[in-house]
C-alpha cells in the first residue's frame, strides 16, 4: 500500500494549476494543499500545514509493495502519479484546465485522471476537505457517484467517473479496480455556497479534456525563444512562473503556499501567496529573455496601476507586496488551531512585512519598466507622468534606512542593496526619459544616481574585508549584492566587485550552494538558523558567468539542477542535507534559474564553449 505521510518531503510534490489558484499533488498521490478561488484564498486541502485539521484528497493503490514515479508531460502542466506494484502499472493524472479569460471567478475545477497502463491496480480514494483553513463546518449530501460540500459560503461538488463514492462521516470513500487500458475519473469542483453543480461529464470527455489542456501548455511552451543548453529546465521554470501569475491582473505571486517553513520546527514560516513588486518586476526580465513579451507587458500594466492609485496621497509610492488584485491591505494573523508543517509553527496568515519600507523596489520596478522598450513604451504619456513623479518622490528619500530586501524585523539600517537599486532607479529612468523623448527632471536624477554611487563606495566599502557589505557600517556579506553586475552599479570585472565576489565566495558559499547572510552576524529579530537560498546560489552563477569564470559558473549552475526536485521544481532554500525548505514552487528562484541560463548560454556561445 502507497501509505500517505503525515508530512512528506517540501519538494516531493507537483503543481497543478488554472492561472488564477493551483495546488500540490504529493508523489503519492494526495493534494495536501489547494486554496480557492484565488491563490491567496482560505484553503480547501491544507494537510501540509495540519495533517489532522487541514483535508486532503487522495487517490492511490493498495499493495503492500506499491511504489511511485511523478512526472509532467512534456512541456505541459500536466501532472503523472504513476504507481507500480508487482500486480500492474497504474497512474493518476492531475490537471486543471487554464482559464484564459481576464476576468476572475469563484469556479476552479480539479481534474483526476486514474488509468491503468499494465496488470490490474486496486485504488483508494478519500476525499475531505476542510474550508477556510480547516475552520468552516461543512455538511455533505450525496446522489449515487456524485456529491456536494458545503460550507458557510463555499461549495465544492465531486463527480466520480467509475468510481462507487460512499460516505464517511461527513466526507468521502471510494474504491475501484481497473485493468490495463481501462480509466476512472474524479472531478472536483470549487465554488461560492450559490453556485449550480456542475454539468456531467463523462470518462471520455474527461481524458479528452486533458489532451486539450495539455496541447494548451505545449503551444505555449512554443513561444519561447530559448535554444540554449538547459531547455527542460528553463521551460520548466517558465510554466512555473506561469503557473504562478494571476492571469486576470497579470500579477505573479511568490510561490503557491503558505507557512512551509525555512527551518524544520522554526518561525521562520511566511505566507507567500503574495506579489512583490521585487519579485515580479525581476520576473519581466527573465520572461523577456525568453521572449514571453506579453506576460511581462501585463505585469507592468499591474504596477502602473498601483503606482496610479498612489498618486495624489501621503507616503510611500509603493507598498512592498500587494494582493493578486492590487489590493494592499494583507494584515498578518496565526492560525493558532494548525500545528504547522512538522510542527514548524505559528503558522502565518498574511503578511506583517507588507508595511515594511523597502527602497529597493524602486529599483526593480525601473528594472521591469526599462529592459524592454515594447513594454515601457505601452505605458502611455499618463503612465509615464505618474512613473517621473515616483522618481521625483524617491530624489528626496532615497537616503533614508529602510528593512532591507530579506524583510528582516531587527530594525531598520542603511541597506547597501536599497542604495544600489534606488541607483537603479535614478539611472534607468534618465535612459527611459531621453530613448522616449519624456520629460523629467533629469538633472535631478542625475545627481541623486551620482551621489548614491559615491555613498555606496565610500560608505558601504569595508577596507578589511575588502569588499561592499550589507549595510554601512556593518562586516556582514550579502548575497543580494550578486546583482551588482547585472544591474550596472559596477562592472563585472571591477577590481572592486571581484574583491566583493572572492569575499562572498570565502563566506557565503558552500559548495556553489549560496546563504543570503549569516543571521547569526547579522541578527535579524527572528530565532533559528535557515539554508542556503536558491535564488542566491542561481544569481551567483549570473556573477561568475559576468565576470568571466564560465568554467566555475557553469559547474554552479549545473550542480544546483540536482538540487531540484523529481519534476523540476525549487522552493526558497536548500537545507544542510540538501532538502528543499520554504515555500513551493518559488518564483523567484525559477526566474533567476531563466536569468542565470540565458546570461551563461549566451557567453558560451562567444567563446565557443
Amino acid at each position: 500500500m502507497v501509505l500517505m505521510d503525515r508530512y512528506p518531503p517540501i519538494a516531493e510534490h507537483g503543481l497543478v494549476g488554472d492561472m488564477q489558484t493551483a495546488a500540490l499533488v504529493s508523489s503519492q498521490g494526495v493534494v495536501d494543499w489547494f486554496a480557492a478561488p484565488r491563490f491567496d484564498s482560505p484553503s480547501v486541502f491544507a494537510a501540509l500545514l495540519d495533517h489532522d485539521k487541514g483535508g486532503y484528497f487522495r487517490i492511490s493503490p493498495e499493495h503492500p509493495e506499491a511504489s511511485a514515479k511523478q512526472l509532467y508531460y512534456p512541456d505541459s502542466a500536466t501532472l503523472v502519479t504513476r504507481f507500480l506494484s508487482p500486480d500492474g502499472v497504474g497512474e493518476v493524472i492531475d490537471w486543471m484546465s487554464p482559464i484564459t479569460s481576464k476576468t476572475p471567478t469563484d469556479r476552479h475545477t480539479l481534474y483526476r485522471a486514474i488509468r491503468v497502463v499494465r496488470g490490474s491496480v486496486h485504488f483508494t480514494v478519500e476525499c475531505r476537505p476542510r474550508f477556510d483553513y480547516g475552520r468552516a463546518r461543512h455538511t455533505l449530501t450525496t446522489d449515487g457517484a456524485d456529491a456536494s460540500f458545503r460550507s458557510d459560503g463555499a461549495a465544492a461538488h465531486v463527480q466520480g467517473l467509475n468510481i462507487a463514492l460512499v460516505r464517511d462521516g461527513e466526507d468521502l470513500r471510494g474504491e475501484v479496480t481497473l485493468k490495463a487500458g481501462e480509466y476512472a475519473a474524479m472531478v472536483f469542483t470549487f465554488c461560492d455556497g450559490d453556485g449550480p453543480k456542475p454539468r456531467p461529464i463523462s470518462t471520455e470527455h474527461a481524458v479528452e479534456k486533458a489532451f486539450e489542456d495539455i496541447a494548451f501548455w505545449q503551444k505555449w511552451v512554443r513561444g519561447s525563444n530559448y535554444r540554449g543548453r538547459w531547455p527542460g529546465f528553463v521551460h520548466r521554470s517558465a510554466i512555473t512562473l506561469k503557473l504562478l501569475t494571476y492571469h486576470p491582473t497579470g500579477a505573479p505571486v511568490a510561490a503557491a503556499t503558505m507557512g512551509l517553513p525555512e527551518q524544520v520546527g522554526g518561525e521562520r514560516n511566511w505566507d507567500y501567496r503574495y506579489t512583490w513588486v521585487r519579485d515580479a518586476s525581476l520576473s519581466v526580465r527573465a520572461l523577456l529573455d525568453i521572449g514571453f513579451v506579453e506576460e511581462a507587458s501585463d505585469f507592468v500594466h499591474w504596477l502602473r496601476d498601483r503606482l496610479e492609485d498612489r498618486v495624489g496621497k501621503k507616503g510611500e509610492p509603493l507598498q512592498i507586496m500587494y494582493r493578486v488584485d492590487g489590493d494592499p491591505d494583507i494584515p498578518e494573523t496565526i492560525l493558532e488551531h494548525f500545528e504547522g508543517y512538522r510542527g514548524s509553527a505559528p503558522v502565518r496568515v498574511g503578511n506583517a512585512a507588507s508595511d515594511q519600507l523597502q527602497l529597493d523596489i524602486y529599483g526593480e520596478a525601473l528594472y521591469g519598466f526599462s529592459e524592454g522598450k515594447q513594454v515601457s513604451r505601452s505605458l502611455g504619456y499618463a503612465g509615464w507622468k505618474t512613473l517621473a513623479g515616483t522618481i521625483d518622490w524617491l530624489v528626496d528619500n532615497w537616503d533614508r534606512k529602510d528593512e532591507g530586501i530579506w524583510e528582516t524585523r531587527g530594525g531598520r539600517q542603511d541597506f547597501t542593496y536599497s542604495r544600489v537599486m534606488s541607483w537603479v532607479a535614478f539611472d534607468r529612468a534618465i535612459a527611459l526619459a531621453i530613448d522616449a523623448s519624456r520629460p523629467g527632471h533629469i538633472e535631478k536624477w542625475t545627481a541623486a544616481r551620482d551621489a548614491i554611487l559615491e555613498q555606496i563606495m565610500t560608505k558601504g566599502w569595508h577596507e578589511k574585508k575588502k569588499a561592499l557589505v550589507q549595510h554601512y557600517g556593518s562586516d556582514v556579506l550579502d548575497a543580494s549584492l550578486l546583482l551588482i553586475p547585472r544591474v550596472g552599479l559596477l562592472a563585472p570585472r571591477d577590481p572592486a566587485w571581484l574583491s566583493t565576489l572572492d569575499a562572498m565566495d570565502r563566506v557565503l558559499v558552500s559548495d556553489s550552494l549560496v546563504y543570503r547572510y549569516d543571521p547569526a552576524a547579522s541578527p535579524d529579530g527572528l530565532r533559528g538558523s535557515e539554508g542556503t537560498f536558491s535564488l542566491c546560489s542561481f544569481l551567483y552563477v549570473d556573477a561568475l558567468t559576468s565576470a568571466g569564470r564560465l568554467d566555475q559558473a557553469r559547474y554552479a549552475f549545473e550542480k544546483m539542477q540536482t538540487y531540484a526536485n523529481h519534476v523540476g521544481l525549487f522552493a526558497e532554500e536548500v537545507g544542510p542535507a540538501g532538502e528543499q525548505l520554504g515555500n513551493f514552487p518559488q518564483a523567484f528562484t525559477h526566474l533567476s534559474l531563466i536569468m542565470a541560463a540565458s546570461s551563461l548560454d549566451e557567453a558560451l556561445d562567444e567563446t565557443g564553449g
